[in-house]
C-alpha cells in the first residue's frame, strides 16, 4: 500500500499560519495535481510531504505508517522538480546511481538497478554522458530515473516541465503517465496549465489560501466544478509561463494576504455570490456526496452550471 494521508496538517513560518489544518487522502496509483495562485501553500505542502519542511502540527501517513517525523530519505516519496539538481562532474550513469550508493548497496547491484531504470526511460546510450552534454529533456529524464532507482511509494512533482519547450514537455509528461501505469506509482504535481492538468490527472485539488476549497476525479472538476473559486479558474486565460499561475477572471478583489486571512469563508470578499452568513460562517469540513467542496452556497444553483476551459 502507498497511499497517502493528511490529518490537520498545519505549517507558520513565524508569525504566518501558510496551511491550514489540511485534511487529504490520496488512493494508490492517483496522479493528483494541486492546482491554485501563486502563494496558495502547493510547494511548501509538497514540501511537508517529503519530509523537506517539518509540519507545524498534524499528521501524514503513507502507507500503513506514519511518517510525520521521518527524515526524507525514510518516508519513500522521490521528489522530481523544475531544477534538475544533477551533479555536473558526474555521468549520467554515477548520477542515477548515486543515492544507491549513498545507501550502502554493493556495485553489482547498483549497476543493475542503474540498468533496469536507464532503460524504462530511454537512457542506454547516454549513461557515459555528463549532464552538460544532454539537453533538457534529457536532463530531466536522468533525474526521474534517479529517483526511480530508490523504488519510491510517492512521487512528487513541483511544475517539473515548466522550463521545458513545449515538445519536450509533452515528452516528459506521457513519459509520467506511461510509467504510472507500469510501475503503479502514486503522483502528486503541482501545475498551473490547466491544459496539462486536464490531460495528466486522475484526481483535481484546487487550493486557496492554505486549504483546499474543491477536490474531485478530474472529469467532475472539469465538467460540473462547485466551488466559485474553481470556476473562475476553468474561465481563467492560461499563463504558460513559471510562476505567474492561473490570472482571476471577474473577482474583483486582488489575492488576500496570506497573513490576513478573511473571517469566515475565506474567500467571501472575492466571491461572486457570497452572502451575509459567508462573512461569518466557515464552510471547511463540508463534503457533499462524498466530494470536498468548502462552500456554505455549494448546494445552490448559482455554482451548478458545468464550466469548460476555453480551446
Amino acid at each position: 500500500m502507498s497511499g497517502l494521508a493528511l490529518s490537520g496538517v498545519k505549517k507558520s513560518f513565524g508569525a504566518t499560519d501558510i496551511i491550514h489544518g489540511v485534511d487529504l487522502r490520496i488512493e494508490d496509483g492517483e496522479f493528483v495535481v494541486f492546482v491554485g495562485p501563486s502563494g496558495c501553500g502547493k510547494s511548501t505542502l509538497l514540501r511537508l510531504i517529503a519530509g523537506l519542511e517539518t509540519t507545524s502540527a498534524g499528521r501524514i501517513d503513507i502507507g500503513a505508517r506514519e511518517v510525520t517525523e521521518l527524515d526524507p530519505s525514510q518516508r519513500g516519496v522521490a521528489m522530481v522538480f523544475q531544477s534538475y539538481a544533477l551533479y555536473p562532474h558526474m555521468s549520467v550513469r554515477d548520477n542515477i546511481g548515486f543515492g544507491l550508493r549513498m545507501n550502502g548497496m554493493p556495485k553489482a547491484e547498483v549497476n543493475k538497478k542503474v540498468a533496469e531504470a536507464a532503460a524504462i526511460l530511454h537512457l542506454d546510450e547516454l549513461l557515459d554522458r555528463k549532464p552538460r552534454q544532454l539537453s533538457g529533456g534529457q536532463r530531466q529524464r536522468v533525474a526521474i530515473a534517479r529517483d526511480l532507482v530508490l523504488r519510491p511509494r510517492i512521487v512528487v512533482c513541483d511544475e517539473p516541465t515548466s522550463a521545458l519547450d513545449v515538445s519536450v514537455q509533452a515528452q516528459i509528461l506521457n513519459l509520467l503517465a506511461e510509467l504510472r501505469r507500469e510501475l503503479g506509482l502514486t503522483y502528486l504535481f503541482i501545475s498551473h496549465n490547466l491544459a496539462v492538468v486536464e490531460h495528466i490527472a486522475t484526481e483535481v485539488a484546487v487550493m486557496y489560501l492554505g486549504r483546499f476549497v474543491e477536490q474531485a476525479p478530474v472529469d467532475d472538476l472539469f465538467r460540473a466544478p462547485q466551488h466559485p473559486y474553481t470556476r473562475a479558474l476553468l474561465a481563467s486565460v492560461l499563463t504558460p509561463e513559471p510562476g505567474l499561475g492561473i490570472p482571476d477572471v471577474g473577482l474583483g478583489e486582488s489575492y488576500p494576504d496570506p497573513a490576513n486571512i478573511p473571517p469566515g469563508c475565506r474567500f467571501h470578499p472575492r466571491c461572486p455570490i457570497a452572502e451575509a452568513r459567508c462573512q461569518t460562517e466557515s464552510p471547511e469540513g463540508r463534503r457533499p456526496g462524498g466530494r470536498l467542496v468548502e462552500c456554505l452556497l455549494v448546494d445552490g444553483q448559482a455554482v451548478s452550471d458545468p464550466v469548460r476551459v476555453p480551446a
